[in-house]
């Protein structure tokens, strides 16, 4: 129903009939995990009405066009194996739905644009690409298949990381260049780590390693660490005048390293069976406040405070505003926001 003289939507409902379905997939790396379906009366869909109508598709090694919308006559979707092709769409739709319960439950948030629609999914994108990417003008997310088409970029925190380009596009819309970039780049990876934490999967437990899981590097290592991101090789762990002519991707740790310190504090530790020992560059100790506070912190922050050109200093005002009406000027909380940014030297 369209508003004849200014052309706008009005509402709009289904002509086809589909009924919601509770399926079972098989992920390359999620496992076994349920999936919410459509059922169209003799084919189950990989589209979830209940989640703003986010799908997937396969592009079949193409690089253009929305792809092909998967179906199965069963409802059982993948092996678990990358050899059938339904089991990147398992861990892209799995991932997709996890994003989506992360952001409405953990902030209120209804999907990405915050008006209740779901994006879309593509999987087996081109030949060898090694990569996955959020793609604003398209609302999708699209997966490559990794070096010999056989190590699919479908890792939950991956997703979780490219779908948080979209949450930011729609809130701050941090410049991707300079420091602002390398905050951009640090809510993907913030982000896309509490999606991993929230689904607490077995098969991919909740840890502060991004990407561990698709051995990008060819050495099982991941791509990067947060406790402290100079394990990479590149990453900054602390502020200097030069990081914001670093890559966006080194440029993070700088706010990555922040934001672990801030969830769970520096020193040696071991979480979710990860070992980690975060250092700080005024050699001080940070106690942390608990992962679920620095989210609420970073989330406000990022939606209420930052901008386009936000720098971290602007970051650490920022974050510091977000304590303040989240837990008040006076609260442990706000110090602890204070204490972290100072032992990444951010004042």
């Amino acid at each position: 129903v369209t508003d004849a003289a200014s052309g706008e939507v009005l509402s709009t409902h289904e002509q086809v009939q589909t009924t919601n379905a509770t399926g079972t997939g098989k992920g390359v790396f999620v496992g076994s995990v349920p999936l919410t379906t459509n059922y169209t009366g003799s084919t189950y869909q990989l589209k979830d009405a209940t989640r703003g109508g986010q799908y997937t598709t396969t592009l079949n090694n193409k690089t253009s066009g929305a792809g092909t919308l998967l179906t199965d006559t069963d409802n059982a979707w993948g092996t678990g194996l990358v050899s059938s092709s339904q089991s990147a769409a398992v861990d892209a739709q799995y991932g997709a739905a996890v994003t989506w319960d992360f952001y409405k439950n953990t902030f209120g948030r209804n999907g990405i644009k915050n008006n209740g629609v779901g994006a879309y999914s593509r999987v087996h994108y081109g030949r060898n690409y090694v990569n996955a990417f959020w793609d604003d003008s398209c609302f999708c997310m699209t997966y490559g298949d990794g070096a010999s088409n056989t190590h699919p970029l479908t890792e939950l925190d991956v997703a979780g990381h490219e779908m948080s380009h979209g949450v930011t596009a729609n809130t701050a819309g941090l410049n991707y260049s300079g420091e602002s970039g390398g905050l951009n780049e640090a809510t993907s990876d913030i982000f896309g780590t509490g999606v991993e934490f929230y689904a607490n999967l077995a098969a991919d437990k909740g840890d502060y390693l991004i990407g561990e899981l698709i051995n990008i590097n060819g050495d099982g290592s991941p791509l990067r660490y947060m406790d402290k991101p100079s394990k990479d090789g590149g990453s900054a762990d602390y502020w200097s005048s030069s990081v914001g002519s670093l890559d966006v991707h080194y440029s993070s740790g700088v706010a990555n390293h922040f934001f672990y310190l801030l969830a769970e504090g520096s020193g040696a530790k071991t979480i979710n069976g990860v070992s980690y020992n975060s250092p700080t560059y005024n050699g001080s100790t940070v106690t942390g406040i608990g992962r679920a506070k620095a989210l609420q912190v970073w989330y406000r922050a990022l939606s209420v405070y930052m901008t386009s050109t936000t720098n971290y200093k602007g970051a650490r005002t920022a974050t510091l505003n977000a304590a303040t009406d989240l837990y008040g000027a006076g609260s442990t909380e706000y110090a602890q926001v204070a204490a972290a940014w100072a032992a990444v030297n951010v004042s």
